[in-house]
């Protein structure tokens, strides 16, 4: 299932009133800017037409206690989701050869997984289940991140990222350069982490998590 432009600010629009408070008490409740649902932010300076992040949805339907089936009831369609399947590979496996190209595209089925999603995904898209607590609070073992290689990655995204030497790591964009490569640890307990362009293999952005 695809959701418009429209209907997605729509469902916004009537979960607001659905839990009884305003966009902007919504919105910070969710650990966002308090105007980021301001009917004003939905078209950019240009004219653009402003999409709502699928991560900045997740905080809000996390934030309001409410399933993605309820969200896409309010935005007006009545049909369920198609469930799609996407492959699913262990954190720990992710480091090891044989399982991305160059890139960070998924190749080989071997010793890939996979699990259902409900969401209209790029063909690339796949998930990383979360082991230990290096991520905490954020997420937490068992946890699933859909992450996607074709997305766009800005400052403030969460990444996945995986050196030459076969690190990989889930942290906070902080910085980009055409040099150097600034992450921030989502787990306060561990350091924040930079690296040289030429010591990246590949980074791709994370789109959602499946809890």
């Amino acid at each position: 299932m695809h959701l418009s432009y429209v209907e997605i600010w729509k469902g916004i629009d009537q979960l607001a009133v659905e839990k009884g408070i305003s966009l902007s008490a919504m919105a910070q409740k969710a650990g966002l800017d308090p105007t980021a649902f301001n009917k004003s932010k939905r078209v950019g300076p240009d004219g653009r037409k402003r999409w709502l992040s699928m991560e900045s949805l997740n905080k809000v339907l996390t934030a309001t206690q409410t399933s993605l089936d309820d969200f896409i009831r309010l935005t007006g369609q009545n049909i369920r989701p198609t469930q799609k399947t996407i492959p699913l590979l262990g954190f720990a496996q992710a480091g090891c050869d044989g399982y991305f190209d160059d890139a960070g595209f998924p190749v080989n089925s071997m010793g890939w997984d996979a699990i259902e999603c409900p969401m209209n995904l790029d063909k690339t898209a796949y998930a990383l289940e979360v082991c230990g607590n290096s991520m905490e609070p954020v997420y937490r073992e068992g946890d699933r991140l859909i992450v996607s290689p074709d997305s766009e990655i800005r400052k403030g995204d969460r990444v996945v990222l995986k050196t030459k030497y076969g690190e990989v790591m889930v942290k906070e964009l902080l910085r980009q350069t055409a040099s150097l490569i600034e992450l921030k640890s989502l787990n306060p307990s561990f350091p924040n982490r930079q690296f040289a362009i030429q010591d990246v293999a590949w980074m791709a952005r994370v789109l959602w998590v499946s809890q």
